[in-house]
């Protein structure tokens, strides 16, 4: 009994000395705590009543969730939780897009899980046979197979395809526009530098709008470009000059040393770059690389204005839904979208912290 009362009785004291140590300190770390405290009292407990307490979790049509003090209309999400996930893809159809991305599923975990072997051969599959089977699968117009025009597609499936193209295609231009910028040959230097800076100065928007309005306009009349390949290329194109940026930042962190002793093995250039600068400078240079695809995640809502609906488009679309016309219904759905938005970006967010911990493991002395 004494023993657990001793127990409690540390416990208190450490609480208390680590809220002064961290918390109320100083007279400045006070009032920013207090004010904290009393945004999130404010804040949270109302949130909390209207999406849990309050809210409408049953029901068919707006009847449900229409009265005073009901909050969160929460059957409006789960009435259209079809078309906020595949758009207006045919449903019965649905399941060629359910097993292509169970079957990137299927190769992602394992590439994720550091201790799994066979990496090379992972990597190959994601990167060359998974997009063929995925295609093929998703957009049919094969033999055996119903095609499905790409103006059906929407929601989450829209998202996921524009984030994934962009963030797989991105990634190796971003890396070679960043040893082409640091180049020692001037002509590759100078267009390295010149592509990344166009793309760096346009908008996101405006790459889009120029991209389904403007490029058809330049091309001869037999040549068709679908809608939604060409927001694609627009969209690796311009998140690869951020992610060159990127990446020679790291570049520049690795020491000259590095590639001096690398060059006195006898080690080629892309041998030294591939080896024993890359590793080094991708290693500092992960936040800022998850940043920019956790940026390019988000950025998919921007191809709503060249008519293609992503996921927050699609929950845009059903809001004008007359049978789910709500005063709650909109703040729901922005709500609901919000929340699949945190969790991919959340999910990046932790899984690059981890490999921060997993490689730096070698760096502490």
């Amino acid at each position: 009994m004494r023993a657990s009362q001793s127990w409690s009785a540390d416990m208190v004291t450490t609480s208390i000395k680590w809220l002064r140590r961290n918390l109320f300190s100083n007279w400045w770390n006070t009032g920013l705590t207090v004010l904290v405290l009393y945004v999130l009292w404010s804040a949270v407990p109302p949130f909390i009543d209207w999406a849990f307490v309050s809210a409408v979790w049953h029901g068919e049509g707006r009847a449900a969730c229409l009265g005073p003090g009901k909050g969160a209309c929460w059957p409006f999400v789960y009435a259209n939780l079809d078309q906020f996930i595949y758009g207006r893809y045919p449903a019965e159809l649905r399941w060629r897009v359910n097993v292509a991305f169970l079957l990137g599923l299927a190769g992602l975990v394992p590439m994720l899980i550091p201790r799994v072997p066979a990496k090379f051969w992972n990597l190959g599959y994601l990167v060359i046979a998974w997009p063929m089977i995925a295609i093929v699968l998703i957009s049919g117009d094969r033999p055996g197979l119903i095609g499905v025009d790409t103006d059906l597609w929407g929601g989450l499936l829209v998202t996921l395809i524009v984030a994934i193209t962009g963030i797989v295609a991105s990634f190796p231009l971003g890396v070679l526009l960043a040893l082409g910028r640091r180049s020692e040959m001037p002509v590759i230097r100078s267009l390295s530098t010149i592509f990344i800076e166009f793309w760096r100065g346009v908008p996101l928007i405006t790459v889009l709008f120029m991209a389904s309005v403007m490029l058809p306009l330049f091309l001869p009349r037999e040549i068709h470009l679908d809608n939604l390949l060409r927001c694609l290329v627009g969209v690796a194109l311009f998140s690869s000059a951020y992610m060159a940026e990127v990446v020679r930042g790291g570049l520049q962190a690795v020491p000259r040393g590095q590639i001096e002793a690398a060059r006195a093995l006898g080690l080629s250039y892309w041998q030294t770059m591939g080896l024993v600068v890359l590793p080094q400078a991708l290693r500092h240079v992960i936040p800022g690389i998850v940043n920019t695809f956790i940026g390019l995640f988000k950025d998919t809502t921007l191809v709503l204005i060249v008519g293609l609906f992503d996921f927050l488009g699609q929950v845009r679309v059903q809001l004008s839904d007359m049978h789910w016309s709500t005063p709650q219904g909109a703040a729901t759905g922005y709500v609901f979208a919000a929340f699949v938005y945190w969790v991919f970006c959340f999910g990046m967010s932790r899984y690059s912290a981890f490999m921060e911990r997993r490689l730096n493991k070698g760096m502490v002395r």
